[in-house]
């Protein structure tokens, strides 16, 4: 995934769980990134996650709490880890690719997802139109002009 891309990751997670204050914030925002892969092979993903959140002023374990599950190629597995997301009470879900969006999806209607690598997302079945993301596409688009 380009830089590019997880800055614009970024800044959707934050549009949706709000910003980072000088002080320290009444509810830190949890994120729940679930991947359908190892942890070793999503390790440069996630690097490139948490530079881009530290330039924004985002410090892991500080101003923002972000939990890691990763399938390990078991797709089965998925249904449980999303299920767990839901009892951590994240506040957005990220997906790796389309088997977590899936899963993601189907356990649960409340807790916002963002999909990190869908190339069709209407197709897919996860979204009817694109219209609702406009705004946040808007702000991706200035970002990439930069």
């Amino acid at each position: 995934m380009s830089k590019r891309t997880h800055y614009c990751l970024l800044i959707t997670i934050l549009l949706i769980t709000g910003p980072a204050e000088a002080q320290q914030p009444k509810k830190v925002p949890r994120v729940g990134w679930l991947f359908s892969v190892s942890a070793s092979s999503a390790a440069d993903r996630v690097e490139a996650f948490r530079q881009g959140l530290r330039e924004l002023g985002y410090v892991e374990g500080k101003n923002i709490v972000i939990e890691y599950r990763y399938a390990e190629s078991k797709l089965d597995r998925l249904p449980a880890l999303a299920a767990e997301f839901v009892r951590l009470k994240v506040d957005v879900i990220v997906t790796s690719n389309q088997e977590p969006t899936r899963s993601a999806k189907t356990t649960t209607v409340t807790i916002p997802i963002v999909m990190a690598r869908d190339t069709d997302p209407i197709g897919n079945g996860f979204v009817a139109s694109l219209d609702r993301r406009a705004a946040i596409l808007r702000v991706c688009r200035a970002w990439h002009r930069r």
